[in-house]
């Protein structure tokens, strides 16, 4: 008779005043995550329906970007997302859980994430590297999941998305390159002022860059940063500027029917750190500042990246 693999679980538990329906909707949106959750770097959709959905999704495990492709089915009634991974990665067999939020008699709303899992050959090595991998991530995301729903700010006053789009003459490929190969960045664009840069084989890129504000001020962020040859650079920003508590974005390119004329997009997804916006912007101003404030400086950034683009050729 063949062994039964040992199915392993977790569960993470946390209380927090924020209510249950704002909570719920921050998980069960992913496209936020990568600007909210510390480990998440990006997630892209294959497919979604009303109640259910499968993306991919690239994260920080144990120091390094792992990928996998996960199944959620989303219940609003219930407060409850369910999920699991379609293909884990080794030495994880399958991994599944979900995500509950109970609202408490007591007005607060507890948060419970469970985790469900197998390994190769059930090594207890692997058991225990899972296990500590959950358990710093979990920590991290109900932390950083109340911080936003507890904010006391609307949601959608903390975390917020736009895109800039150019035209260049240039082909995608060529502007591919021009975002993929960041370290030529301090030379060509003027709001860069030091780069380094790391790639792997995954081309799974680390990113270390000091920019300058129109108004003179440095700042240095880390970024890892997903690319897909020819098509897109996803990223998200592990060091951030004082006024952003979380930072992600995508870079897309597209050729026009006759191979040229291609359309780049910069997306960003930013979350507002509220405590920091009168010591960065002064004490009367107020977070719809802020928004105008980021939207128009990670704007104008990626514009004038996008508008090199189109005047260097690969």
């Amino acid at each position: 008779m063949a062994s039964v693999t040992p199915l392993h679980r977790t569960e993470h538990t946390w209380t927090t005043d924020a209510p249950a329906d704002v909570l719920y909707a921050l998980v069960a949106d992913v496209t936020r995550w990568p600007a909210i959750f510390e480990p998440t770097v990006h997630v892209r959709h294959i497919e979604r329906s009303a109640r259910s959905e499968r993306f991919e999704i690239w994260a920080v495990m144990n120091g390094e970007v792992a990928h996998w492709t996960s199944h959620r089915v989303r219940d609003a009634d219930r407060h409850c997302v369910t999920f699991r991974q379609e293909h884990a990665r080794p030495p994880v067999t399958s991994m599944s859980g979900s995500w509950l939020f109970r609202e408490l008699p007591t007005g607060k709303t507890e948060i419970v994430l469970r985790h469900r899992f197998t390994v190769e050959d059930d090594d207890p090595s692997a058991v225990s590297a899972v296990s500590a991998a959950l358990d710093r991530n979990s920590a991290r995301e109900l932390a950083a999941l109340t911080q936003v729903a507890g904010a006391g700010h609307p949601v959608d006053e903390l975390v917020f998305a736009f895109t800039d789009t150019i035209e260049l003459t240039g082909t995608a490929a060529e502007a591919y390159s021009f975002v993929a190969h960041a370290e030529r960045w301090p030379d060509l664009l003027p709001h860069v002022a030091r780069v380094r840069l790391t790639e792997n084989e995954q081309r799974v890129q680390d990113l270390e860059m000091e920019t300058v504000t129109a108004d003179g001020a440095r700042h240095t962020t880390r970024s890892s940063r997903i690319c897909r040859p020819g098509q897109w650079i996803a990223y998200k920003q592990q060091i951030t500027p004082r006024l952003l508590s979380g930072h992600s974005g995508e870079w897309t390119f597209t050729d026009g029917p006759s191979g040229s004329g291609a359309v780049a997009t910069a997306r960003h997804v930013v979350a507002i750190a509220p405590g920091a916006v009168a010591e960065v912007l002064g004490a009367h101003a107020s977070l719809a500042d802020a928004r105008a404030y980021v939207r128009e400086a990670l704007g104008r950034n990626s514009r004038t990246t996008l508008e090199h683009s189109a005047a260097v050729r690969a």
